[in-house]
């Protein structure tokens, strides 16, 4: 558990993880008569690296800051739509090769001055800069030039047509170009401000009187971090926590299940568990092995022995959020059998042996060993080697020294990776790279839901990875608490709505 925020920010360094959005809680418990001013106390386990969505950050800044104190010209809702934020609108040109976008007027940054198009065009090239770590910073290699045209209006120039570049400018978060540094010092458009961040214990947000838009619910918001479960639990059951943004693992539910001081919610995730195959090596260039490897597993037993029954299967890396969504989850059934003849047919009826390079925090662990002895049944001889979030980062993503290693994505619309044949998995299909491209050159999102249908239906037939489950979203909170997020997608976790009664 306490190096699970160095292994986020190394995924959020290389653009696979990091992002999220959460819905209100559709119950109202605490919501009349709710305190205006209250100081509603969160625990978390994802402190942040530091407060730029460009250092590599880690899922802690996209936590407490994304939406609070940073936003973007476009929101990302939580099942996954997106709507304007600081942009009033945009217009695409008829060739779709030019985006421009109109600011919302009175927008103004925490430090008093006006927001301007000159601010969007610094915050987009900062997250595109040569040593930008920003989530989906290469999905903007397609931008040739941007803009400002007035005061109030950018304009962004694309190299190719890309139906999904509203849905990407939502990971642009809008910061004040003036900020002398933006590791440890803030100032964005949000509802909150930072009061302080306390390195190792705390970060706290006040509500920012002054905000274009709606004022949040509460008065001060305080993530207090944790790097043990029971210490999160124990602070939550003795009141120093009003709520937990997350819980790690069935047995931190235990004292809070059938306690009528308390509130379980488990929302949808977007947080996919991952056996992922270097697919440049043998014998995992074989789909075949790749597809015997996941028959070999029953994921169900999988699922129920790391999350108790919660969480949800899947069978590609594409969560239900999603708009290019499927249930593939019976294209590569649990069928020991059947794994053996594949493996058979792919010339190693003996079995075979592999490393299996794991992270050594929560559930990584486990998952392993659970493979290890599944594996086992078939003739394939899994050697558990146990890593850093740091080695895991260097000696898999960078280098691609690996067979195989587990991991947990983050972010929704993920399965384009697939369509890079450098990325670390080196999976390299010429048909899914071509659909993938073909889908952003679409004309509507019908059409583009349809390429990736169809992209990812190879993709999952290939097994190109093994997914084998989805995280679930599991808040806790007091009783008198409502209006936070319940749904994880790219973790964010809005706070302004929160009430305490």
């Amino acid at each position: 558990m306490k190096t699970l925020w160095k292994a986020v920010a190394a995924v959020a360094a290389v653009g696979m993880m990091l992002t999220a959005c959460g819905s209100d809680n559709d119950a109202e418990p605490g919501a009349v008569g709710a305190d205006p001013e209250a100081q509603i106390e969160i625990g978390s386990i994802y402190e942040p690296g530091n407060l730029s969505n460009t250092g590599g950050g880690g899922q802690g800044v996209t936590e407490a800051l994304g939406g609070n104190v940073y936003e973007a010209l476009i929101k990302l809702e939580d099942d996954g739509s997106t709507s304007n934020l600081l942009a009033e609108d945009y217009e695409v040109s008829d060739d779709g090769l030019t985006y421009t976008f109109t600011l919302r007027d009175g927008v103004k940054f925490h430090s008093g001055r006006d927001v301007t198009a000159d601010d969007v065009k610094a915050s987009f090239e900062a997250v595109v800069a040569e040593d930008s770590q920003a989530a989906r910073k290469s999905s903007f290699a397609v931008v040739e030039s941007v803009e400002a045209t007035d005061d109030r209006t950018v304009a962004f120039q694309l190299s190719s047509k890309t139906i999904s570049f509203p849905y990407l400018m939502a990971y642009v978060w809008i910061v004040n170009p003036e900020l002398g540094d933006p590791l440890t010092e803030t100032d964005g458009t949000g509802p909150y401000t930072l009061d302080e961040w306390k390195r190792g214990s705390s970060l706290s947000l006040v509500r920012n009187d002054d905000y274009w838009g709606d004022k949040a619910k509460n008065g001060r918001v305080t993530f207090n971090y944790f790097t043990d479960a029971s210490a999160l639990g124990n602070a939550l059951l003795t009141g120093q926590l009003d709520l937990v943004t997350t819980i790690q693992s069935p047995d931190s539910l235990v004292p809070f299940e059938d306690n009528e001081d308390f509130q379980i919610s488990e929302g949808t995730s977007t947080v996919k568990e991952l056996l992922a195959f270097n697919d440049r090596v043998e014998p995992f260039n074989d789909a075949k092995v790749r597809k015997a490897i996941y028959s070999a597993v029953d994921r169900q037993k999988l699922l129920d022995a790391i999350w108790d029954g919660r969480g949800t299967l899947i069978g590609s890396m594409v969560p239900p959020t999603d708009p290019w969504y499927e249930d593939l989850t019976d294209l590569n059934p649990y069928d020991p059998d059947l794994s053996k003849e594949l493996l058979a047919e792919a010339g190693l009826a003996d079995g075979f042996a592999f490393e299996l390079q794991t992270p050594n925090y929560d559930p990584h662990p486990q998952v392993a060993e659970f493979l290890k002895s599944e594996l086992a049944k078939v003739g394939v001889t899994v050697n558990i080697k146990t890593i850093t979030a740091d080695e895991w980062y260097s000696n898999v993503f960078k280098e691609r020294a690996f067979e195989a290693t587990l991991q947990e994505h983050v972010n929704d619309r993920d399965v384009v990776w697939y369509a890079n044949p450098d990325f670390y998995w080196g999976y390299d299909n010429a048909d899914v790279q071509r659909l993938v491209a073909e889908a952003e050159q679409a004309d509507s999102p019908e059409a583009q839901a349809e390429k990736l249908k169809e992209a990812n239906r190879i993709i999952a037939d290939e097994a190109a990875s093994n997914w084998l489950y989805l995280f679930p979203q599991i808040v806790v909170a007091h009783k008198d608490i409502a209006g936070f997020p319940v749904n994880g997608l790219n973790s964010q976790f809005f706070v302004y709505d929160i009430t305490k009664g």
